[in-house]
């Protein structure tokens, strides 16, 4: 037993241990969570003679598990107490240790005398018991994990496939993994970041798949952020990321437990984040982010089709404003002249030229989108097609903007919303405003100028060490098996060498 005059002050270093003096130890933990309304300290006597406290979080408890799995086996007899203290001591046992055989219903208890160590799982959700005459606390795991159902994805539905997605709960978000690979070669490492939010971190891979050199790294990126809290995914990804300066995403953001557990089979790491429904997967390509997870659950001819109609569409989707600028402002010969004649009479009232009226017709369309996401769900897809509609024709009719500019925009918002991943349409929705202005100045030289400096920055581009463009650039013949098309499943068998298996 610890000298009852051992005593610290509450400025003490983060391996300042308990002094072992009951009082002085209760009196510390009430100073340090003072003004907390929902810090709980329930005081008992154990076996009839010995003092305890119970300290917890009112909220991510369950008062039940604590009521019937550790209160009412601590309020034994002293007679009980005493035979059993008299023969785990012969056994050179300490009295944390009877208590810990007697709570046998609770799922996880421990012993720890580091004050940092205690406050934390206070925090965390668990129970400490502190016990006089002892110098260590027993900490209870009587977590209440409480969290939504588990439904679809709303950022990624899909009509053949599964209709589970993350939640906020961490132990929901591994046990929908471990349900789709069921193998102990599956490894789950926890890890906190956060200084003062000390958020769970958990890495997820296929031990004998994944390739060491990326989890070594992502472990050292984790492991540098310095930062005071961490509420989403969104934190992460920014501070792990290879080029914080670029447009384009560097790691995949999903919903989906069936895409986490696929890539995780191709040897790259899933990181999953306590309070977020949206996982992490790193390295991920260029390629990568331009397929959805059901192109696995059709048929190849099938997704082959889709994967270029896609192609297509970003193509539309980043070019077709800047197009119409071009040509219109200084290529007419280019176009055919019937559609020239109606290209020109639809301007012939428009007070501006073409690029302003471009500028104008885009940011009111990603005004209304925005407003369509951000305005409560039941409204805001009504006011996001309807204003568009209805601003879109009032523009036209008051002589603001040409109907060919309208029909432009209009199949340009369209094109913008066939991206698997949100991430990389908002890439693409942004460079489109840098190409308009280039298109603008120069023409379609602007354009091809624009296109090459995006693709040059694309192929400088590393995810966690892996060319963003891979396997086209480098090139890798057996990693086109799954990129511009998709091979049928028998084909592809042997696991591909494109992305996280080719190094630096």
């Amino acid at each position: 037993m610890a000298n009852d005059q051992t005593t610290y002050d509450i400025g003490t270093k983060d391996n300042a241990i308990l002094s072992g003096n009951f009082q002085s130890d209760t009196d510390y933990f009430r100073t340090l969570f003072d003004r907390s309304a929902d810090i709980v300290f329930k005081e008992l006597i154990v076996g009839e003679s010995y003092n305890g406290t119970i300290i917890f979080v009112d909220g991510l408890v369950d008062l039940s598990l604590i009521d019937k799995d550790i209160i009412t086996p601590l309020l034994i007899s002293k007679k009980q107490l005493e035979e059993g203290l008299r023969a785990e001591i012969n056994a050179e046992k300490t009295m944390q240790a009877v208590l810990q055989k007697q709570m046998t219903s609770v799922y996880l208890t421990s012993l720890e005398s580091r004050i940092d160590k205690i406050t934390e799982a206070v925090t965390s959700g668990d129970s400490v018991l502190l016990l006089e005459g002892s110098n260590e606390a027993i900490i209870f795991g009587v977590r209440k994990r409480e969290s939504r159902a588990v439904e679809e994805s709303p950022s990624e539905p899909v009509i053949r496939g599964s209709r589970e997605g993350f939640t906020e709960n961490l132990c929901t978000n591994t046990s929908l993994i471990r349900r789709r690979l069921q193998t102990p070669k599956l490894k789950i490492e926890a890890i906190k970041v956060g200084e003062i939010s000390r958020t769970d971190v958990l890495l997820v891979y296929l031990d004998d798949i994944v390739q060491e050199g990326v989890l070594n790294e992502v472990r050292q990126r984790l492991g540098k952020i310095k930062i005071d809290g961490i509420l989403d995914s969104g934190y992460i990804e920014e501070l792990i990321e290879d080029s914080n300066f670029s447009a384009f995403p560097q790691i995949l953001s999903t919903e989906r437990p069936d895409r986490v557990a696929a890539a995780i089979l191709e040897g790259r790491v899933g990181i999953i984040i306590d309070n977020t429904p949206f996982a992490l997967v790193v390295p991920i390509t260029f390629l990568g982010l331009m397929q959805s997870s059901e192109d696995y659950y059709q048929r190849f001819m099938i997704s082959t089709a889709t994967r270029w109609l896609r192609y297509w569409l970003t193509f539309i989707a980043l070019t077709f404003p800047s197009l119409y600028i071009a040509v219109t402002t200084f290529h007419q010969e280019m176009v055919p002249t019937n559609l020239l004649l109606s290209i020109a009479s639809s301007r012939e009232a428009v007070p501006f030229p073409a690029i302003v009226e471009a500028f104008l017709m885009e940011l009111t369309f990603e005004g209304l989108r925005e407003a369509g996401i951000r305005m409560p769900r039941p409204v805001g897809q009504a006011v996001s097609i309807v204003g568009a509609l209805v601003i879109g024709q009032a523009a036209v009719q008051a002589g603001i903007v040409s109907t060919t500019l309208v029909i432009v925009v209009s199949f340009t918002g369209i094109a913008s919303f066939i991206f698997p991943t949100y991430s990389l349409g908002l890439a693409i929705r942004l460079l489109r405003f840098p190409l308009m202005c280039l298109a603008g100045v120069m023409g379609l030289y602007g354009i091809f100028l624009g296109l090459l400096a995006i693709c040059i920055h694309m192929l400088n581009l590393r995810s966690f060490g892996i060319p963003y463009f891979a396997p086209v650039a480098p090139f890798s013949r057996e990693g086109l098996k799954d990129t511009l098309a998709r091979v049928p499943w028998p084909m592809m068998l042997k696991r591909s060498k494109r992305s996280v298996n080719k190094g630096k």
